[in-house]
């Protein structure tokens, strides 16, 4: 019995170690980008039982997350533009759920995945560049 009780303390308390590292962790941006993800996984199941109401629902929170300031990561055109076709991709989604067109639906999930993709890679190669320059005033010991 004992031991049971000291094995759900030493289990509760590593659960609590870690939320509380996972919570200090969290920056506004993976806050946002896990938001993102969930809303994804919600259109997913939408598609995979045909709830054409849940693949709308997820697919305008999308769109609303895309418009807020939060969402706009670095200051570049490719950037914007990836945007823009992020927000037309999930409209394009949102009007075909509400067609409960599940063709429609596939396809402009495709594309919203894809524009993900692209839109990463290029956040990652900005700030990879970013890191590849030299500090120019190495002697001040400033820091980028």
């Amino acid at each position: 019995m004992k031991r049971t009780i000291g094995l759900a303390v030493v289990l509760g308390m590593g659960m609590l170690l870690a939320t509380t590292e996972g919570e200090q962790a969290e920056t506004p941006v993976k806050t946002f980008m896990h938001a993102k993800l969930a809303h994804s996984q919600s259109v997913l199941e939408g598609l995979a039982i045909e709830n054409f109401d849940q693949i709308a629902k997820s697919a305008q929170s999308l769109t609303l997350l895309s418009e807020e300031a939060g969402w706009r990561v670095i200051q570049t055109a490719e950037y914007t533009r990836q945007s823009d076709l992020f927000r037309r991709n999930t409209r394009a989604l949102t009007e075909a759920a509400r067609k409960q067109n599940l063709d429609g639906c596939t396809l402009a999930f495709v594309q919203v995945t894809l524009n993900c993709v692209e839109c990463h890679k290029h956040v990652r190669s900005v700030q990879q560049a970013r890191l590849d320059v030299p500090n120019p005033m190495p002697s001040l010991g400033l820091t980028r």
